[in-house]
């Protein structure tokens, strides 16, 4: 993403809409029922207070903590350029609606600030945060050989898909989203589109309503030879893991990641319905703190705090580079660069770069887990956009975080 101008007029547009807005957050509000729908003032409220929309299974944290030491090197007076400009943290916090930044070097705090009411102790909704989250949990699975090989199709887990579009489609395209299927992925509630009629599924409070959704589509393109982005797809995987291991999503979660690396506090995954399937794509609560030790256990390859793998020797640079055609450096959409592993967005691989590597989960309104392998860097970021995505604001996050992990270089 270095060297990618950025239209000011756009980021100028934004800091006034943003200072016309009121306050960015009050006390006095409740959650509004859809994070979708929310006002300026009630959307942060919203984010943190995911619970209070639908039921949750809380994913439990162990008994040991991963302590998360200062940096030698605080990163308290960052800036970087943009634009011909030099902007400043509190600039990007401002501009963009932050509620949560945390940079670690090698597992030690470089940077660690909040916003929009929240604090130590807050937990921020993942968004689709959470699809790296699941599809890690399928690597686990593999490990645990639980999956027996990623080129399963998905009817070997799930029989009920047998005679569907999903029958024979592998659980590696589906990790891709490569399945062929057709989805369409916009987030405008008044829209019509697979991901409101997955909306409409959640809201129909209905064991089975999702997976019915899901058996119901119909294919495009053979698999394998076209990304299409889906959340529905996420909690496809999600059902295929927790079938695969007998246990929901959130408690295999906690036994396999969220206490052997070391959360400081439990977090919790939104429901279908309640005692039903997490919904795999979107739906975790936590801790800035711990949706970063999450992507330092990605970035140190699933070892656990205890020496124990988690993970596939690789995983980690199998899931977080891309693997396919389909899925390579700008094939994903019209002029944009980044590329897609399992379910993990992908850095350009650009030699000389800070970002050659990295690679990032992200969730609307502006949530990111960044892991840079090279840098030993990764980044938290939580955000509360008023649109479901800024082109603006993402490149401008990258150079954020490219300009952290340069300056604790050395």
């Amino acid at each position: 993403m270095d060297g990618m101008a950025l239209d000011r007029r756009t980021l100028l547009l934004a800091a006034a809409g943003l200072a016309a807005a009121g306050p960015a957050w009050s006390q006095d509000e409740v959650a509004a029922p859809s994070p979708l729908d929310t006002t300026p003032e009630n959307q942060a409220y919203t984010f943190r207070n995911q619970d209070q929309t639908r039921p949750v299974r809380p994913i439990r944290r162990g008994p040991n903590i991963r302590p998360l030491p200062s940096h030698a090197r605080a990163l308290t007076g960052i800036s970087y350029p943009l634009g011909g400009a030099t902007r400043t943290l509190d600039d990007y916090m401002t501009r963009w609606r932050t509620g949560g930044v945390l940079v670690l070097k090698r597992g030690e705090i470089a940077l660690e600030r909040y916003g929009m009411g929240n604090g130590p102790q807050s937990r921020w909704t993942s968004f689709s945060t959470a699809k790296s989250m699941t599809s890690t949990l399928a690597g686990a699975a593999l490990h645990d050989g639980a999956i027996r090989s990623l080129d399963d199709p998905v009817s070997r887990y799930l029989p009920t898909f047998k005679g569907s579009v999903y029958e024979d489609v592998t659980v590696r395209n589906v990790l891709r989203m490569c399945s062929g299927v057709a989805w369409k992925e916009d987030y405008d509630p008044k829209g019509v589109s697979e991901v409101v009629r997955l909306a409409a599924a959640m809201a129909a409070d209905r064991p089975g309503a999702v997976l019915e959704l899901m058996r119901s589509l119909s294919r495009t393109v053979p698999q394998g030879t076209r990304f299409n982005y889906s959340t529905g797809e996420t909690c496809l995987l999600g059902a295929i893991v927790s079938a695969a291991t007998g246990k929901p999503l959130a408690d295999y979660y906690a036994d396999r990641i969220w206490g052997p690396a070391g959360m400081e506090a439990d977090g919790y995954w939104q429901l279908e319905t309640k005692n039903g399937l997490e919904l795999a794509g979107l739906g975790v609560s936590a801790r800035l703190r711990d949706y970063g030790r999450f992507g330092q256990f990605v970035l140190e390859d699933g070892v656990a705090r205890d020496g124990r793998r988690i993970l596939p020797v690789g995983w980690r640079d199998l899931a977080g580079q891309p693997d396919s055609e389909a899925t390579g450096f700008g094939r994903l959409l019209p002029g944009y660069p980044l590329g897609y592993g399992y379910q993990w967005w992908v850095l350009p691989r650009q030699a000389g770069s800070v970002h050659d590597g990295a690679f990032t989960a992200q969730g609307i309104f502006g949530q990111f887990i960044y892991v840079n392998p090279r840098e030993q860097v990764v980044a938290v970021v939580w955000s509360a956009w008023r649109k479901s995505w800024e082109d603006a604001a993402e490149l401008e996050t990258y150079a954020l975080l490219g300009a952290a992990a340069e300056a604790l270089r050395g």
